[in-house]
């Protein structure tokens, strides 16, 4: 049997008429689309136009929901409480399942963006604050997080389902947590390194750590990062290698 994988991206990061030009060349190529939700990213016509394009390619629709922080584009730690995290996470979770619906789309998975997605993998509070707001808002959404984080723990104490996510484009520590952004090497460029540790990972379920320390993770989702330059070609050579491997892309949830 061949090996199946989902391959996703971070979209509709932009404001107005002011967006990524990639977005729509990247939804020809992956097959989930994580789409911000107004809180770094992302007004209400970049969504509806997302979520619009995603759907007319049979691309699976999530929720990208941050912490409040559009000047930090999420991704500084603000350090809010659980409670405040099931607010912040839940609010947006309503408006954003609300563009989908007057899109006629159907929203089916949720994930944590940026420094509340790197607290909620080690922070088993924030990653409770994160399953709840799910469970009020929508039970049935798949949340998708980092492979053997806390999340993926809330998820299976709440009867929450849960997708375990791999990098394509991040570098790993030994511990299996991402290199921090601020640190050399974080973020990988170059396209056939981050291709070839892309289907290792799919083929064998391991990663190099940045120590060299080969690590196991079971992951049903690969993610490159919308917003990194060297996305396009990197998606578009990940999708050509994997396929011609005989790995079939697909998305983790309906």
């Amino acid at each position: 049997m061949h090996p199946t994988i989902d391959l996703n991206a971070d979209l509709g990061e932009g404001f107005g008429h002011s967006r990524s030009s990639e977005d729509e060349a990247l939804l020809d190529l992956v097959s989930s689309a994580n789409i911000a939700c107004g809180f770094h990213a992302g007004d209400a016509t970049t969504m509806r136009d997302t979520v619009r394009a995603a759907a007319s390619r049979g691309v699976v629709i999530g929720a990208h929901p941050s912490y409040p922080d559009i000047p930090g584009f999420g991704r500084r730690e603000l350090g809010l409480s659980p409670k405040e995290i099931g607010f912040h996470v839940s609010y947006q979770l309503r408006a954003f399942r609300d563009v989908c619906a007057a899109e006629n789309a159907k929203l089916s998975y949720v994930k944590p963006h940026g420094a509340l997605y790197n607290r909620a993998a080690k922070d088993s509070s924030a990653a409770a604050a994160i399953v709840q707001a799910i469970r009020d808002v929508d039970p049935s959404l798949v949340l998708l997080g980092l492979a053997g984080s806390e999340m993926a723990r809330a998820a299976r104490r709440s009867g929450v389902a849960f997708a375990g996510e791999a990098f394509a484009d991040r570098a790993y520590r030994s511990d299996g947590s991402l290199v921090p952004r601020n640190e050399p090497g974080a973020v990988i460029h170059d396209v056939q390194s981050a291709v070839k540790r892309a289907i290792t990972l799919v083929r064998s379920s391991t990663i190099t750590a940045d120590d060299g320390a080969t690590l196991g993770v079971v992951a049903q989702s690969l993610c490159v990062h919308g917003d990194n330059p060297d996305a396009l070609p990197m998606l578009r050579e990940l999708r050509t290698q994997l396929e011609r491997s005989g790995v079939r892309i697909a998305p983790f949830a309906s």
